[in-house]
């Protein structure tokens, strides 16, 4: 019989599978470990000590440990996402013929169909009675994929990193006001183009849809007030046109205005 000692860098606590009901967000925590984030349906909004993240389907996250993060919209009714918990161990193991697996904190994934397979896998091997190292086999091999996904990323350069983010400034800032891909390349001293390519690269949006996604979550706290009406909240946000507001809102929060202002804004009495 072959016996094997096994010393693995990581220490999993635990998984599992989220599917939204189209209520709550992401609370307010801050973990002793790291979480890996795969997103398989929908769309999740989350911030990392104020920097904020669009996660879509077929995308991953990195959480770090003792670093503050909370969901900056509500779940999307169609959102399902997979989660877990783990530990990096204090002693390691390391081999100098063996490459240290770098792991981005957000990443499109190249084989979603295996990487939901191994968090289907990883969920299995959680509700055997006894715990066995196939956890922590499981989740590197999870880490691995995203890992390799990370490396055939086009990375932008410093450079563009640091206008990326500008841009996303500015949007933050200025959404209110006249706002599209020229305007911001002209402010930012740099070609059109270049600036969606880097963007796109740094955060997995289009500006358009960076913009977009911006004025609608001015929308959402505009429409809890009961004295603003419609096309004041439209305008207030930057849209021109109130039927071209109500197309966005939809396409992004999966309601009408109107359905979403009657869901939401509710008189709450203190006695």
């Amino acid at each position: 019989m072959l016996e094997l000692s096994m010393v693995l860098p990581i220490k999993v606590q635990n998984g599992g599978l989220f599917i939204s009901r189209g209520v709550g967000r992401h609370p307010a925590r801050k973990l002793h470990s790291w979480e890996i984030i795969y997103v398989e349906k929908g769309t999740l909004t989350i911030e990392e000590e104020g920097i904020p993240f669009v996660v879509n389907a077929g995308e991953t996250l990195l959480l770090w440990p003792q670093r503050r993060h909370v969901g900056t919209l509500d779940f999307p009714p169609d959102l399902t996402f997979y989660w877990l918990h783990f530990e990096r161990q204090k002693t390691l193991v390391t081999t100098e013929n063996i490459a240290p697996l770098l792991i981005p904190q957000h990443s499109k994934v190249g084989d979603p169909q295996y990487l939901i397979s191994l968090f289907r896998q990883f969920l299995n091997e959680q509700e055997k009675l006894q715990r066995t190292v196939a956890l922590e086999l499981i989740v590197l091999l999870i880490l691995q994929q995203i890992s390799e996904a990370g490396r055939h990323d086009e990375q932008p350069t410093e450079m563009g990193e640091a206008i990326a983010w500008k841009a996303q400034q500015l949007i933050r800032s200025r959404f209110h006001l006249p706002l599209s891909t020229s305007l911001l390349a002209k402010e930012l001293h740099c070609n059109a183009d270049y600036l969606g390519r880097v963007f796109r690269r740094v955060f997995h949006l289009t500006l358009t849809e960076a913009i977009h996604r911006q004025r609608i979550r001015a929308a959402e706290k505009l429409l809890l007030s009961h004295t603003v009406s419609l096309t004041e909240v439209a305008t207030q946000c930057g849209f021109n046109d109130v039927g071209y507001f109500r197309q966005r809102f939809r396409k992004h929060t999966g309601l009408t205005p109107t359905v979403w202002k009657r869901r939401y804004c509710k008189v709450h009495i203190n006695t």
